[in-house]
């Protein structure tokens, strides 16, 4: 049981240790950030890693069960997932403060590479940075999915779940939400039934799991998780004042027919109606930015989504380079670095804000739930089904780092990613496998294998590719 202060954050968490003050976790936040490479898989895996197995602030159960929610929501998960673990250890201000945090290292590193990349194009240097970067943010990410997958599969019911909801992504294409809740109904009406397939606590201490009683936070829900305590309601009109203020003023100032306008609009639209993560938004983002509104060139697009795989921060800070690139071409009143440098903040700004607003609004709310047996199968059914979203994410981003070229099937009702054959890089495909043992067989850090494969990266661009 924890000891509460006054402002209702604990001073002994549920395991009998101190509880973490603001100043702890602004560190472990920032190393998070500094650490998530690799879109939400990987990103996921490292906070898994640090909160869960290096910290114990909360256990597998609960880990997963926020995950669950954050991939319900439109918009990043892995960012909201940041800003819900802080939110339930130190209120709004945690919330924010991880949310933030999870943010700036990737902002500040798109705009910098937006920046040269507006004035320059490709540089080679970068480009040899990527690749090798590329190798080690995919075995973190496979190593996300072994790690996930044996903790949150209980048993084979929810094997054969999370097998199904992969075939259904990446096979046929199936909407993200539509397996999401198939999946709950499943979870929801086999508890009814008294089914035990998605019972959660029929599922802990196997596996490795770590246990809520093993945790700081401990089983219970927290003070100020109940009802939306702690100033939350206030916190969440502002959240919405600080979204919808800054586009009716830029709309009411510079008209609708003005490249901050379309932006502005364009994006808080995404932020309410993208469901399914970063891989979800990108080829929404891609034609509009390139057919409808002109603001990149076709290919382009993959240019900004090498720099927000292999940049800390959420992958959809893909978002920054296309408002950044919109606002460099299209801005007629600013110098174009600076409407460039203005149209990625705008972008960052209405992609983000909401993140917090869904967080603020629902998420006392959702932590409730886990009282509820046919709720909480709902959302393990979702856990199982997450896990085969999770793989297919894994394998997505796997066919674009081993082969040049990816096609798309679309026939006799398959829509899967299918790679050229020969197109395969072998040099990537030996990098991989590199990464692969020295982070699964050798246990090698994080950020080791990622500085090690940046220096391969450029070493092989200089040393071997000059010379061909």
């Amino acid at each position: 049981m924890t000891h509460t202060s006054e402002n209702n954050i604990p001073k002994i968490g549920a395991d009998g240790r101190p509880w973490p003050n603001l100043s702890e976790a602004v560190s472990v936040w920032t190393r998070i950030a500094l650490l998530s490479f690799g879109g939400p898989a990987g990103q996921i895996a490292v906070m898994h890693h640090i909160i869960v197995e290096e910290k114990r602030w909360l256990g597998d159960a609960r880990f997963l069960h926020a995950l669950n929610f954050c991939m319900l929501l439109p918009g990043p998960e892995a960012q909201q997932l940041t800003v819900y673990i802080g939110w339930l250890m130190h209120r709004w201000v945690g919330g924010l403060i991880a949310g933030l945090l999870f943010i700036l290292p990737g902002a500040i590193a798109v705009m910098m590479l937006s920046t040269i990349y507006a004035l320059y194009g490709k540089v080679p240097v970068v480009t040899a940075l990527y690749f090798g970067l590329k190798a080690a943010v995919l075995a973190i990410v496979l190593q996300a999915v072994l790690r996930i997958g044996a903790k949150a599969l209980g048993n084979s019911v929810m094997i054969a779940l999370a097998g199904g909801s992969f075939v259904a992504i990446f096979s046929f294409g199936v909407p993200f939400p539509l397996i999401i809740l198939t999946a709950a109904l499943i979870g929801f009406f086999s508890s009814r039934m008294g089914l035990n397939a998605f019972d959660v606590a029929g599922h802990e201490a196997k596996n490795g799991v770590i246990d809520e009683h093993d945790t700081l936070l401990g089983n219970d829900v927290p003070a100020h998780a109940r009802g939306g305590g702690g100033g939350t309601r206030g916190v969440v009109m502002v959240m919405l004042a600080l979204w919808v203020l800054p586009v009716t003023g830029i709309i009411v100032l510079l008209g609708w027919d003005h490249v901050f306008s379309d932006i502005a609009v364009f994006f808080s639209k995404m932020a309410i109606v993208t469901f399914g993560g970063a891989y979800a938004v990108l080829a929404y983002v891609a034609q509009a930015a390139v057919e409808t509104y002109g603001w990149l060139e076709p290919g382009e697009m993959l240019d900004g989504l090498g720099m927000a795989e292999t940049t800390p921060g959420p992958l959809i800070m893909v978002t920054q380079f296309v408002g950044f690139m919109g606002a460099f071409r299209g801005s007629e009143t600013l110098m174009p670095l600076w409407a460039g440098f203005m149209g990625g903040l705008l972008t960052t700004w209405v992609t983000f804000v909401p993140c917090f607003l869904w967080i603020f609004l629902g998420a006392p709310h959702v932590e409730k739930i886990r009282e509820s047996k046919s709720l909480s199968a709902a959302l393990a059914a979702i856990t199982a089904a997450v896990v085969g979203v999770i793989l297919n994410l894994a394998v997505w981003f796997a066919l674009h780092v081993i082969f040049r070229d990816v096609d798309t099937v679309r026939s006799y009702g398959l829509y899967m990613s299918v790679p050229v054959w020969d197109t395969l890089d072998i040099t990537a495909l030996i990098l991989v496998v590199c990464a692969l043992i020295a982070v699964l067989q050798f246990r090698v850090s994080m950020l080791g294998l990622i500085g090690m494969s940046a220096v391969v990266g450029v070493g092989i661009h200089y040393i071997v590719r000059v010379t061909i």
